[in-house]
């Protein structure tokens, strides 16, 4: 194979994200395991695409969520009602198998005096996805940043998914949604508040 006969220790493709020699290895070694021939022809380039492929994947390692609320504003015309994004679709990956985690989310805020652009809802949400997950972390790692960096009233996330590890493989049970939900001031200590913004996110 070409990039056997490279001495160091980058596989490089012309454009493309090198890929570290042992990445590659221990993909092939995966293969192997798993009862496969990494020298087949279909498989010679696998390990290079999985390697990248998990490198974008992974991608929320290299970001601060934080950031992007960052920028916000101040002149809404006195608009002091919830703030909601609904139905955010995400895919993750969890932690103990590394299988795919695929659904939707909610993010839902009361503001006090200032709103951020609402793609940057999205962007936190899929900053914190792009890593090696459990949902319930990631419910409250959305939840806690957009508590933390706009001070609103209120913040209320709601996420449902399928995880690949319970679809594919264990108890091998699809169609199996899991709900996880974390609500921080308003939307924690008053009822009335809760309810709303539940029922405008559909639950």
């Amino acid at each position: 194979m070409a990039d056997e006969a490279d001495d160091g220790d980058l596989i490089e493709d012309e454009g493309k994200l090198p890929v570290p020699r042992e990445v590659a290895e221990a993909i092939r070694t995966l293969i192997r395991w798993s009862g496969d021939d990494p020298g087949r022809e279909g498989l010679l380039d696998t390990p290079k695409r999985v390697a990248r492929a998990w490198k974008e994947y992974c991608q929320g390692y290299g970001s601060d969520p934080s950031l992007y609320l960052s920028r916000t504003f101040e002149e809404v015309g006195g608009y002091d009602e919830v703030v909601l994004l609904k139905d955010i679709p995400f895919q993750s990956h969890c932690e103990h198998h590394m299988a795919p985690i695929v659904g939707k989310a909610s993010i839902a805020y009361l503001p006090r005096d200032r709103v951020v652009g609402i793609s940057k809802l999205a962007r936190v949400l899929h900053g914190y996805a792009r890593r090696l997950q459990v949902q319930e972390r990631l419910t409250a790692e959305v939840a806690d940043c957009i508590w933390d960096n706009l001070h609103p009233h209120g913040v209320a996330v709601v996420i449902e998914a399928q995880h690949g590890c319970m679809t594919s493989r264990g108890v091998r049970t699809p169609g199996v949604g899991m709900i996880t939900s974390r609500m921080m001031g308003v939307f924690r200590d008053d009822n009335r508040s809760r309810k709303e913004v539940l029922s405008l996110m559909g639950y």
